[in-house]
């Protein structure tokens, strides 16, 4: 006998691994502290109006939430100059991508995205039956030309995380748009600017200008990163009135919780908070980076609150070996195995005392590695 059987790609999907949590297993009660650098999370922790706005939803949380996130929305409008009609919010800006792409992919379909690019985009394309189609990067950053190279009369959907999460690297905007005008108009390109509110270089563009005049491109942004609100699984996206009317057709009625909602809202209206996350992530991005590199280690630019780290490919110098000699000293990285990259390691900035011992732990590495 057989049992029922999942639709074509599902069983391809490896389930997505986040950044590691903790070091031990806390069901065997060996669980022990750690500085928690693996998930590019704010260093700095949310809003002090989002907790207590947070708080305040407890004791309605018998009620549904508004199913529109209306209010949200509202907020996200006035502090973008936005159309609030043309704005989904989802629960992480995960829901929204597997949301997109169930809605234009299907089997026989294509979703292209970058070699290294976000894997919730192959996962996504897996889950909705389509091919997922991945195009080279040049030194890795997003090559349009190869992007572009790689489109057929099957691709439905192209993916670009800009910044691009775990690389760094980002496309300007003259690039940006090049990719766009080389589309077909019948594939929807969404630009995922997680990191968007990270990025200071001057020809930096999110992509909501193209969303917000393209009738074939989405932009989408999450408060998991700046605002520190990860844990509620929080996003939104911003397109056309005819994309938006899809994705609202098929997201479930209640997809964001009254408490996500009320926080996001806290959140936006708490503006020195905001500019605090981003001052401390503008002092210690570069920071990092220059403290690794004095290691002798390649670290990869980055537009994002992390740095890429590359490491020698010799046997017990190697980023395994880095990763097993942090986890020793209780600071957890990402390994970068799963994006094609096993020589590197993912670190998110951290608070200053956590960003040093990160520094001296690895100073600590590469030291004995030499000595010995």
């Amino acid at each position: 006998m057989t049992g029922p059987r999942p639709r074509p790609g599902i069983m391809e999907i490896q389930a997505y691994q986040g950044g590691k949590a903790q070091i031990g297993n806390s069901e065997t009660g060996n669980a022990r502290p750690a500085i928690k650098l693996s998930a590019n999370e704010s260093a700095v922790g949310p809003s002090p109006k989002a907790i207590e706005a947070y708080k305040d939803a407890a004791d309605r949380l018998h009620r549904y939430p508004e199913g529109g996130s209306e209010e949200l929305r509202g907020a996200l409008a006035r502090r973008h100059n936005l159309d609030p009609a043309r704005i989904v919010c989802g629960a992480g800006s995960d829901e929204l991508i597997a949301l997109l792409t169930k809605a234009y992919a299907g089997p026989g379909e294509e979703v292209l995205y970058t070699e290294h690019g976000f894997l919730m985009y192959k996962l996504a394309a897996l889950g909705a039956g389509a091919t997922p189609v991945a195009a080279p990067e040049r030194a890795l950053t997003a090559d349009v030309d190869a992007l572009l190279a790689r489109v057929t009369s099957r691709t439905r959907l192209v993916f670009i995380a800009n910044p691009n999460n775990p690389t760094g690297s980002y496309i300007g905007r003259d690039e940006l748009h090049r990719l766009h005008a080389g589309l077909p108009e019948d594939v929807l390109l969404v630009i995922d600017a997680a990191y968007a509110e990270f990025v200071e270089a001057e020809d930096y563009d999110s992509g909501i200008g193209l969303a917000a005049t393209a009738p074939n491109v989405v932009m989408t942004r999450t408060f998991s990163k700046l605002y520190g609100l990860a844990a509620l699984r929080l996003g939104w996206l911003y397109g056309t009135p005819a994309v938006v009317d899809v994705v609202n057709r098929l997201r479930g009625p209640f997809n964001v919780s009254a408490p996500a909602q009320k926080a996001g809202i806290a959140a936006l209206d708490d503006l020195e908070h905001e500019t605090r996350a981003r001052r401390h992530n503008a002092t210690w991005l570069p920071w990092l980076a220059a403290e690794i590199e004095k290691l002798s280690l390649v670290v990869h630019p980055s537009a994002g609150n992390f740095v890429l780290v590359a490491f020698p490919s010799e046997p017990g110098r190697d980023a395994a070996a880095a990763n097993a000699h942090l986890e020793a000293e209780g600071l957890i990285p990402r390994a970068m195995g799963a994006y094609g990259l096993p020589h590197c390691l993912r670190i998110s900035v951290g608070l200053e005392a956590e960003n040093r011992a990160l520094v001296a732990s690895l100073a600590r590495f590469v030291q004995g590695q030499l000595a010995a």
